[in-house]
């Protein structure tokens, strides 16, 4: 996950699919530690919380290449505009994109799911991005309309856990 105030939706997210019985790992930016800590995380999934290339996770030296080969898919929400645009660039200077540069997207799916203000979801730049990330074989999860937190009304929104968990079931089913 990425830091973006929807980030909240993301534990709920987290604690419905450990509850129907997913095994999930967090991979957190820092941003999105600013939002939400690595603790909820790991209490709600059982497991360490990947948050740092630099570092061994559960005792495993390379955790980026270990988790690309363990999922049968990845989500990315909130996903935010800086994300895009690391992602469309290739760049991996966090656990999150480094994770993504690792998978096999060939029998991977990786989803994203764009959540940032109307105004940065509708900046050329953002829209090129989705446009490369589409073309590059990501899943693009559209995002709602609705109240943002910065008290503006509009497209960008991240859609609720339940809509996340079957575009998740929908990848899979693939």
């Amino acid at each position: 996950m990425t830091g973006g105030i929807a980030a909240y939706k993301t534990a709920d997210l987290v604690s419905s699919l450990v509850q129907r019985g997913d095994e999930v790992v967090v991979a957190m930016t820092d941003a999105a530690q600013r939002f939400v800590g690595a603790t909820t995380f790991s209490s709600l999934t059982g497991r360490e919380v990947l948050t740092s290339q630099w570092s061994s996770h559960e005792g495993l030296t390379s955790p980026h290449v270990h988790f690309a080969t363990w999922c049968q898919c990845m989500l990315i929400a909130p996903c935010t505009m800086d994300m895009l645009a690391q992602l469309a660039t290739g760049r991996t200077n966090d656990p999150v994109a480094l994770l993504v540069g690792a998978i096999d997207r060939s029998t991977t799916p990786v989803l994203l799911s764009p959540s940032m203000n109307a105004t940065m979801l509708s900046q050329p730049a953002t829209q090129r991005n989705i446009d490369v990330l589409r073309k590059d074989g990501f899943t693009i999860i559209e995002p709602s309309e609705g109240w943002q937190a910065c008290r503006t009304d509009g497209d960008g929104r991240m859609p609720e856990p339940t809509q996340l968990a079957a575009a998740i079931d929908e990848s899979l089913s693939r």
